[in-house]
């Protein structure tokens, strides 16, 4: 391990199938105005919104909703939030959906006492919260973005064709708790599911693409690999194993809950790309992200062999006997190729409305990250995201 660091994470967790009986613990502890936020209307066809507002209703709490947060959270629907826990004189949020409705809970925790425009300050300017911000709590209905133990919240802006994270440094954004029951994942369509676990796996691509040292972290971020890998084999052919989507669940929350950043300089750039197409098409996270990793991998991987020979043998099982370190490497992307055709995910980011001439504008949208094994130039990640159209 090299470096400095520091680690705290003060989500708890209450995970397995009656872990939603814990919100009767949680919420004494936090005002009588809770705003109740979810998405598109899934949790009321599974029962789920009317356990949850008669738990809210049982500890005497005074409710207003934001319903309709959409996949890709937009700025103006942030606004609206804002003005609505506002007018509501909001205590607590409690998010109840996947990891859009969790990061949109997080953004209007750090908007609604803010005296600017959060879009311009936190997602412009990268700045820190200076105002009060309020608790937040999650019951996650889809795993893949780990937003339920972590800081951060990405929101899309349609006019200016940007969608941002912003991972907040302070530990107080993070959720004060996380419900997290598998069963509230099988109802997902499949092309959900594999999104998610894309997302999961890409998730430790992009802390695990980074630095060269012997680093605890990437054994962590191996372990977990392999274990999203088996168990996402499984739930492809019966997305009702319980087991295999418990341990997805479980994976997801790793990934991203900053443990295996330690010590990593982290690259993000699959992210920063595929976050640019999804600006411009407004598709799933997780399948952009599937879009446009092969050729950024396949782009970076003379600057990070060692890197990259390490991944194909202790993740993929590349036997390295006779071969050279290149050759070692590009079958361990070959052999990820081939796991996420087996997923059915999207490999190409025409399958998700791009079009050739989106190709500049995406390339200009992406943010340049330094963490990763080359700084890429404009020229480059335009070549990357022409060779994403393949």
């Amino acid at each position: 391990m090299l470096g400095n660091f520091s680690y705290c994470n003060p989500t708890k967790l209450y995970f397995g199938e009656d872990s939603l009986h814990y919100l009767d613990t949680e919420l004494p502890k936090y005002g009588q105005n809770v705003v109740l936020i979810y998405g598109g209307g899934s949790i009321k066809k599974s029962g789920l919104y009317d356990e949850v507002v008669k738990i809210l209703q049982d500890n005497g709490k005074n409710v207003a909703e934001i319903a309709g947060v959409m996949p890709n959270p937009t700025v103006a629907k942030l606004y609206e939030g804002v003005e609505i826990a506002r007018n509501h004189h909001a205590d607590f949020l409690l998010a109840v959906g996947g990891g859009s409705v969790c990061d949109y809970a997080k953004a209007v925790s750090v908007s609604v006492h803010c005296q600017e425009d959060p879009w311009e300050k936190y997602y412009l300017r990268f700045e820190e919260p200076a105002c009060e911000t309020l608790p937040v709590g999650c019951v996650l209905t889809l795993a893949g973005t780990g937003s339920e133990m972590n800081a951060g919240a990405v929101i899309t802006n349609p006019d200016t064709k940007q969608k941002i994270g912003h991972v907040f440094a302070d530990e107080k954004i993070m959720p004060k708790f996380a419900i997290l029951n598998p069963k509230y994942t099988l109802s997902l369509p499949h092309y959900q599911m594999v999104a998610g676990i894309y997302d999961i796996f890409n998730h430790i691509c992009e802390q695990y693409f980074s630095g060269e040292d012997d680093n605890t972290s990437d054994y962590i971020s191996e372990g977990l690999m392999r274990s999203v890998i088996h168990s996402s084999r499984i739930a492809n052919k019966n997305p009702q194993d319980y087991e295999a989507r418990s341990n997805i669940m479980w994976a997801a929350t790793w990934a991203l809950n900053t443990l295996v950043s330690r010590g990593k300089s982290t690259d993000w750039m699959v992210h920063m790309i595929g976050q640019s197409v999804g600006a411009y098409t407004n598709a799933t996270h997780g399948m952009t992200l599937s879009a446009v990793s092969l050729p950024y991998y396949r782009h970076i991987l003379p600057y990070g062999l060692q890197k990259f020979q390490r991944f194909a043998v202790n993740v993929w099982d590349v036997d390295p006997t006779g071969k050279d370190g290149r050759q070692v490497a590009e079958e361990g992307l070959a052999a990820m190729e081939g796991w996420m055709r087996e997923l059915g995910l999207v490999m190409n980011i025409s399958e998700l409305g791009a079009t050739p001439d989106m190709a500049e504008g995406i390339a200009s949208g992406t943010i340049v990250m330094s963490g990763g094994y080359k700084v890429l130039n404009h020229e480059e990640i335009v070549e990357i995201v022409k060779e994403c159209f393949a």
